[in-house]
């Protein structure tokens, strides 16, 4: 059986590749870097990692888009929503798998009213 904290580290660690991919498919077809990605796309995704590392809500995680703290910066927070813009549907050609598994975490994992 396993643990909630693996299965929370599982999540995370999934939504981290999945923001990783959303990069590279954005870089690629914007900033065409050849290989790996361009110097604003790799800070961008280093600032989404860190996020995601040290999310408050991490056991019952929601989505980003649906999560009721904004821990990026504005700027940021604007690049990372127009990567996500462009590479959502591309996703479901890309890695139809994560694409589903993200949407179903955006269903699921709703934020949770404070009392």
């Amino acid at each position: 059986m396993r643990k909630s904290t693996d299965i929370t580290s599982d999540r995370i660690e999934r939504e981290a590749r999945t923001v990783r991919i959303m990069i590279e498919i954005f870089c690629q077809a914007h900033h065409k870097p050849g290989s790996g990605l361009c110097t604003e796309c790799q800070e961008l995704l280093t600032y989404a990692n860190e996020r995601l590392a040290r999310c408050p809500f991490a056991p019952d995680k929601p989505a980003c888009a649906k999560c009721p703290v904004h821990c990026y910066k504005a700027d940021m927070r604007e690049r990372i929503r127009r990567v996500m813009r462009f590479s959502g549907p591309r996703m479901i050609w890309h890695h139809p798998i994560l694409a589903v598994q993200h949407l179903l975490d955006e269903i699921l994992n709703q934020p949770k009213p404070r009392n």
